[in-house]
């Protein structure tokens, strides 16, 4: 009679740690929330159409709230402006998120080295994949989920991962400070 029991036990029974459930379940349903500030959010948008389907990774539905995702992809040319804005929303994000930063724009600072241009969205928020082009195709962005999802698969539960990134507040203040100067010097 024990064997018997003990048969269905092994037959029935599936052992596991709990961060390979977790880890499973956080990958295999990522909410994107969408940051598009230019021409790369026209193919984050394009990888949602039925030609390309996202829904295959895992990331079907973009979500217009920050307390409803846990990854931000950031498309495009971040001014400085717009950077304590992407800080406040990165920052109602609940925890575990991630941040994909996608084309050279919101990588690098792309082509604009100027005063008015954030020189990497990594500056304000950590980023956990770049995606590479100019702007990057779907299938780039497919690529950095594929790798965002072997990223989380790793991860272990117990263990907090930093959030806080090295936001520099005098960047906002030479920013300020520029904005004045040009002011002085071309009165409106």
């Amino acid at each position: 009679m024990s064997s018997f029991i003990q048969n269905q036990f092994e037959q029935n029974f599936i052992t596991t740690n709990v961060d390979h459930v977790f880890n499973w379940a956080r990958k295999s349903a990522l909410w994107p929330l969408t940051f598009g500030l230019a021409c790369c959010a026209i193919e984050m948008i394009a990888s949602s159409t039925s030609r390309f389907d996202i829904a295959r990774f895992g990331a079907e539905v973009f979500r217009p709230s920050p307390r409803q995702s846990d990854l931000m992809i950031v498309a495009g040319t971040v001014t400085l402006k717009m950077a304590p804005v992407l800080k406040r929303i990165w920052d109602q994000m609940p925890d575990p998120k991630w941040c994909i930063s996608m084309g050279a724009c919101s990588s690098v600072g792309g082509p604009f080295n100027t005063y008015a241009v954030l020189q990497g969205v990594d500056k304000i928020v950590p980023v956990d994949v770049y995606v590479t082009g100019c702007p990057p195709r779907p299938e780039n962005l497919f690529y950095a989920l594929l790798k965002l999802q072997d990223k989380i698969d790793t991860m272990t539960t117990l263990v907090k991962r930093p959030t806080e990134v090295r936001l520099d507040e005098t960047m906002l203040e030479e920013f300020k400070q520029q904005i004045r100067i040009a002011q002085i010097q071309n009165p409106a």
